[in-house]
């Protein structure tokens, strides 16, 4: 009897444990076919919505925004009804394959095109910046500066077509060294004869060094300007010794007048002085001390022209060196010539 009752109870085990299996399968084959039948759905949802004529998107191109009622099912469909020509310079997001959906947004950004003048050379290039500045500093091979000058200005925006100049601008400090001459300082000694003149010490140049700020445009200089400077070397003056002793032999009086000589014989006849006279005469080429008997002044002359031969006129001056003597508004004055041997 016991044994019977045993039997029973594991009967009745069995059969509880198979339903619950069952079930079990029965529940997850049922959510498995709720979720095809979900998918199923969507995705034909989807298909549908993709074709309806009704999906609200919207545009922006170049800071313009559009509202659109469209039909087609992607970015590249939309742009093509609205009669846009992207070429491979242009911006555009979502990519032109990517779908459309209800309430999608569509940026556009036309590259825009600049012809830029460097240093004399045209460029053209495409561009999606919206200033001069930033548009030709992207472009690497401009290499543009700081300093470089641009026209229209950086903060322009840029217009399709545009021209640009650029002037590359270079701002360098240079280094030279100049030689500073020296000066001649000049003394007298009267036991050296009037025409003698000797180099006592001997002057020597200095040296300095400036230093530049030089501005080039497109490698030209246009500007130097010194900022700083520094001897290297100081000059050393020269002195010349001149001598100032006269030998004078005969004394002769009487008149002096002047006369403007001609200039062959300012070439002929060279002078140390550089001032000429006339005399009927004396020789050629030599000298002789004229003074002023009214106020003492005297000047050396060089005979280089015969004459005057008025009475008592004995020496005819150039203008010059009557000048030296008297006023030429004097005519004819009252002099001393004496004739030099040294």
């Amino acid at each position: 009897m016991a044994r019977d009752v045993k039997k029973n109870m594991i009967s009745q085990k069995r059969k509880k444990i198979k339903s619950f299996f069952f079930f079990l399968s029965a529940s997850i084959i049922g959510i498995l076919f709720f979720f095809g039948q979900l998918y199923f759905y969507n995705e034909k949802s989807v298909n549908s919505f993709l074709e309806t004529e009704n999906k609200i998107v919207f545009l922006e191109s170049d800071s313009l925004n559009f509202i659109l009622k469209t039909g087609a099912k992607n970015v590249e469909q939309l742009l093509r009804q609205q009669g846009f020509e992207i070429n491979q310079n242009d911006e555009v997001h979502p990519n032109l394959e990517a779908k459309l959906f209800n309430g999608s947004h569509v940026f556009v950004q036309k590259a825009r095109k600049i012809i830029v003048d460097e240093s004399g050379e045209k460029k053209e290039f495409f561009t999606l910046r919206k200033t001069v500045g930033e548009a030709v500093r992207e472009k690497k091979e401009l290499n543009v500066g700081e300093d470089d000058i641009i026209n229209p200005k950086s903060e322009f925006m840029v217009e399709n077509g545009m021209a640009i100049s650029i002037t590359h601008v270079k701002v360098e400090r240079e280094t030279r060294e100049e030689m500073i001459a020296f000066k001649i300082i000049e003394n007298e000694n009267d036991k050296l004869g009037w025409r003698e003149q000797k180099v006592t010490a001997k002057g020597e140049k200095g040296k300095k060094e400036i230093i530049y700020e030089v501005v080039y445009y497109d490698g030209k200089e246009i500007k130097r300007k010194k900022i700083d400077e520094h001897i290297i070397k100081n000059p050393v003056d020269e002195i010349i010794t001149r001598g100032t002793y006269v030998k004078v032999g005969k004394v002769h009086t009487g008149f002096g007048s002047w006369y403007a000589q001609p200039k062959y014989l300012e070439t002929k006849y060279p002078s140390i002085s550089g001032y000429w006279a006339a005399n009927p005469w004396l020789s050629m080429g030599s000298y002789a001390k004229v003074t002023n008997k009214n106020n003492g002044k005297s000047v050396i002359v060089k005979i280089n022209d015969r004459g005057p031969f008025g009475p008592n006129r004995i020496i005819d001056l150039g203008k010059s060196a009557f000048a030296a003597i008297a006023p030429l508004g004097a005519g004819i004055i009252d002099v001393k010539m004496e004739e030099i041997k040294n």
